[in-house]
């Protein structure tokens, strides 16, 4: 029976092993065919060419300051947002939980929308940021949505509210957020005001090779420290008793692990504006696929939340030739089925319970 169940491990950890080398090749092979991707009319031979720096000039320009760097902000974006989502959803206890349900886009979108109408003065237009403005924009952004789950934070340590309740407040302020965006653009200028819609559409072309390295930073710093204490998170995983018994100190583990999501949250967020649901699906799907261990579900959750977004901003720049649609409004459509799903299953879950 031992040698039975030790078999069944090895097994299982070679099936995940194989899945994570299949996903991560496909996410490789899959970036490599987006550099050919957009709406310049280079032909697939001079993007080639321009790959290894070779040809035209203005196509090595393209592929090197704009088509690699959307692609890197892609991964990147999709990795942090997925790793967030994974995190939160543990620590909370509740399959709902993700960057968006927590109220921190609309607290991102709120911060945007002030430095770009009162702040800015509407000097900036729509498509062309002044250098400036736009890190005036992302800072604002930042503050807004690191300070709004930093409050929830805050509130949930001193009362001791339960992750049901910290979700509803979640959704409480994330309207309170968006009633406060929807006065400051009512008495916008018509300049300040389309600024302010065009960013909160969610667009991976903002960001510069000074940006991607912003993010990936803490990114790969939170990445280190969760799988180090892997097993603190599965031990949060199946309740918070379950974690104290096995010495886990439990308000102080969840507390330094949300302010860690909520860093790499608000940093993917203030680049580019509202990335929606890749932390809410991703998680799920590759917790279905190989379980809730999180020494495994860390690390593929880094994959397919990058696989993810950028399958997303690869459809949002070939349907429509020639004019790249909002990834934002791509990977929303794609979420919200996904989040009805997740509503019914769990009240299903819990009628049969």
């Amino acid at each position: 029976m031992n040698l039975n169940y030790k078999f069944k491990i090895k097994k299982k950890v070679r099936d995940i092993l194989l899945i994570s080398i299949i996903s991560l090749i496909v996410l490789l092979v899959l970036s490599f065919f987006s550099l050919f991707i957009g709406s310049s009319s280079m032909s697939f031979n001079d993007a080639f060419l321009a790959i290894f720096n070779i040809g035209d000039k203005a196509n090595i320009n393209i592929i090197y300051n704009i088509r690699l760097p959307r692609i890197l902000t892609s991964l990147l974006i999709g990795a942090a947002l997925s790793l967030s989502g994974l995190i939160l959803q543990s620590i909370l206890n509740n399959p709902m939980a993700s960057p968006s349900t927590l109220g921190t886009t609309n607290a991102s979108v709120l911060g945007a929308n002030l430095a770009i109408i009162i702040l800015s003065g509407g000097n900036i237009i729509s498509v062309t940021f002044n250098y400036l403005n736009s890190y005036l924009i992302s800072f604002c952004s930042f503050i807004f949505s690191f300070l709004g789950l930093l409050f929830i934070l805050l509130l949930s340590k001193i009362k001791h509210f339960k992750s049901e309740t910290m979700i509803l407040i979640g959704i409480s302020l994330s309207s309170l957020f968006q009633a406060v965006t929807t006065l400051l653009q009512y008495f916008a200028n018509d300049i300040s005001l389309s600024s302010a819609i065009y960013w909160s559409f969610g667009n991976l072309s903002r960001t510069s090779y000074k940006e991607i390295i912003i993010i990936f930073i803490p990114l790969v710093i939170s990445t280190i420290i969760f799988q180090l204490f892997y097993k603190r998170l599965n031990a949060i995983s199946f309740g918070d008793e379950f974690a104290f018994t096995s010495g886990v100190n439990v308000e102080r583990t969840k507390f330094f692990f949300l302010l860690l999501c909520s860093i790499i949250t608000s940093l993917s967020i203030c680049f580019v504006g509202i990335i929606g649901f890749i932390g809410l699906i991703a998680p799920h799907i590759v917790k279905k696929i190989i379980g809730h261990n999180h020494k495994y579900t860390i690390p593929l959750s880094l994959i397919f939340g990058a696989l993810i977004l950028l399958i997303s901003d690869d459809l949002a720049r070939v349907i429509l030739n020639g004019f790249s649609l909002p990834v934002g409004a791509i990977t929303s459509i794609l979420g919200a089925p996904f989040f009805l799903y997740l509503i019914l299953s769990e009240n299903r879950r819990k009628k049969n319970a």
